[in-house]
């Protein structure tokens, strides 16, 4: 959506409708979260994709490295199968990559 500005008008409580073309614009659908950030006398809304708190870890800066470095494993051709998981600890323990 092109920077257009139209007039929404505040309602009882401070409600506002955001415009059809707007939340389309913005990928806004009914029960999104977005964010309220105030400047001056700039309000602006940012969509916002909650996570569920028990996949929460997976988008921890440890472990979207991790991910990063199996793909690139994985690319390269390094995955290795292990018989038992014995093997695969000793493998671990040993240090070798």
């Amino acid at each position: 959506m092109a920077k257009e500005a139209c007039l929404v008008k505040v309602t009882r409580n401070g409600r506002i409708t955001l415009p059809v073309a707007a939340r389309r614009a913005a990928g806004i659908q009914e029960g999104d979260t977005v964010t309220v950030a105030v400047e001056g006398e700039t309000i602006t809304l940012s969509p916002q994709r909650l996570i569920d708190k028990s996949q929460a870890y997976f988008w921890t800066e440890d472990w979207q490295k991790a991910e990063l470095e199996a793909s690139e494993d994985i690319v390269r051709g390094r995955p290795r199968a292990f018989d038992d998981v014995e093997a695969l600890i000793q493998h671990l323990e040993s240090g070798d990559s």
